[in-house]
């Protein structure tokens, strides 16, 4: 018996290891509205059913260009500033598959990889010899595939899911930092206004020490 636990939890550890030395799949995230919103739609219909995005509201979609009716469609009787929670209630997700799914919100910043952790998990999925899904990357994982990557055959369907999975990644990095091109944006003001406030006191200062001379 003994001999069997050992063997068990080396074959435990040995498909942990081959996890962890996967190399994540490489993907560039895209930043412009289409992208992000395709996420976003993406994400609406696949994932927000169990996962919540606290710290994004609908405003804020709005306000970075997405289609209004569309989001209106999505937050139905809600406030334009109520976060997105998930449509099924924490405790019913935390009993369906053994504990509540994680919040989205930060999830690129918060994994190791980032976006290309994300982005390989979601296309990670394939069928057990039993005809189970399993996960390469995470392979105790409880969330069920959610683009049905497992049982593609084709390549060109396999493109668009993985076009698919970059959508969403996109509007989760998005999501995590929902600011940033704001503060890019003020920075070259800022960059801006530093060059031009030094040539000004360059000239003040020559023009100073000529008269000093």
């Amino acid at each position: 018996m003994k001999r069997l636990l050992t063997i068990l939890a080396l074959c435990g550890i040995a498909s942990l290891l081959h996890a962890s030395e996967m190399e994540l799949e490489k993907v560039t995230v895209g930043t412009d509205v289409q992208t992000v919103g395709r996420g976003a739609e993406a994400v609406m219909n696949d994932c927000h059913s169990c996962h919540s995005m606290k710290y994004i509201r609908y405003r804020d979609l709005v306000n970075f260009g997405m289609d209004r009716q569309k989001v209106d469609g999505w937050r139905g009787d809600l406030s334009l500033d109520a976060p997105l929670l998930a449509q099924m209630p924490e405790s019913d997700a935390a009993q369906a598959y053994g504990k509540a799914p994680p919040d989205l919100s930060l999830m690129t910043k918060a994994r190791e990889g980032g976006v290309r952790y994300v982005y390989s998990y979601l296309l990670g999925y394939y069928l057990t010899p039993e005809g189970m899904p399993g996960n390469h990357y995470f392979p105790e994982t409880k969330m069920p595939d959610v683009l049905g990557i497992s049982g593609v055959t084709e390549g060109a369907q396999r493109t668009e899911l993985q076009g698919k999975a970059r959508d969403i990644v996109s509007f989760l990095a998005w999501s995590a930092d929902p600011h940033e091109q704001e503060r890019h944006r003020l920075g070259y003001y800022v960059i801006a206004y530093l060059l031009v406030l030094t040539v000004l006191l360059y000239l003040v200062k020559n023009q100073v020490w000529s008269g000093l001379k």
